[in-house]
């Protein structure tokens, strides 16, 4: 399923935060955000998973108005990792999931064998599949992570979206979460710090400054050491990975932040999150 924002624009308390992006997410592809913080990014996925509606321009699902759906319907087609996670639940890590199951579901219904089965396979795939029993509040950061996405997973969807699902993450379940997002092959808008994982993962990067988008496309077009330099402020050189052949940003550690970069003189900007 394709997903494409036109136009979007977003107020929070009668500040505009986001303003006229254009974006899509083609069928099957992974679609990064990246900017620096403030930049818009959790504001723009919270509109594309109806936590916010935005003050003008409309989001598609291969066409079809996203607002113009009912919230199961909606349910049905977009599942999301948001960045606020919420207190503990008072469930077992299987019953969190299971709430991924709830757009399926007729009221009072009993759960069925294909509900059954996507929270096992959802729990299997994040490696979790020993902890269904387990009650949720007493599992680390990362493993509330990976139950939180095997929700998402449970749900379905035809559009992923996931607001930094590397957070809390050690180095190796963040590479096995990448593997995963990959071998889905399932359309995703994913908002990521990690310049380098984001050029790994993704086919297609959306950089956003300041609420607006000012540069889309493949990862090796797009993150130039002159972007770099305007809109993060760093200093860093793009060379090829020498394992995966993948763009690899060096960055220049040693010159502290605004020195030898123009990241206020070139890029425009408007009030942000």
């Amino acid at each position: 399923m394709r997903i494409a924002l036109e136009d979007v624009h977003v107020a929070l308390a009668g500040r505009t935060v986001v303003a006229g992006v254009h974006l899509v997410a083609d069928h099957g592809e992974i679609a990064g955000l990246v900017g620096p913080n403030g930049s818009g990014k959790s504001t723009l996925l919270r509109t594309v998973y109806r936590h916010l509606a935005p003050r003008a321009g409309r989001i598609l699902l291969d066409g079809r108005e996203l607002a113009r759906l009912s919230p199961a319907e909606s349910a049905r087609h977009v599942a999301a990792l948001p960045q606020e996670r919420g207190g503990d639940f008072e469930l077992t890590a299987g019953e969190v999931v299971e709430l991924g199951r709830l757009p399926y579901q007729r009221a009072f219904a009993a759960r069925s064998a294909a509900d059954r089965t996507a929270v096992t396979e959802a729990l299997a795939r994040v490696g979790l599949r020993d902890h269904a029993d387990r009650p949720f509040a007493q599992l680390s950061g990362g493993e509330r992570q990976r139950v939180l996405l095997a929700r998402a997973l449970a749900q379905e969807p035809d559009v992923l979206v996931l607001d930094e699902p590397t957070n809390h993450l050690d180095v190796r379940h963040q590479v096995e979460l990448l593997a995963l997002l990959r071998a889905q092959r399932r359309t995703t808008l994913v908002a990521l710090h990690d310049l380098n994982a984001a050029a790994s993962l993704c086919d297609r990067l959306h950089v956003l400054h300041r609420g607006t988008l000012v540069a889309s496309g493949p990862p090796r077009e797009v993150l130039t050491p002159e972007l770099l330099a305007e809109v993060f402020g760093v200093r860093a050189a793009v060379v090829d990975h020498p394992l995966t052949g993948d763009p690899l940003i060096a960055f220049d550690h040693r010159t502290p932040a605004g020195q030898g970069t123009s990241s206020d003189r070139r890029i425009g900007g408007r009030a942000t999150d």
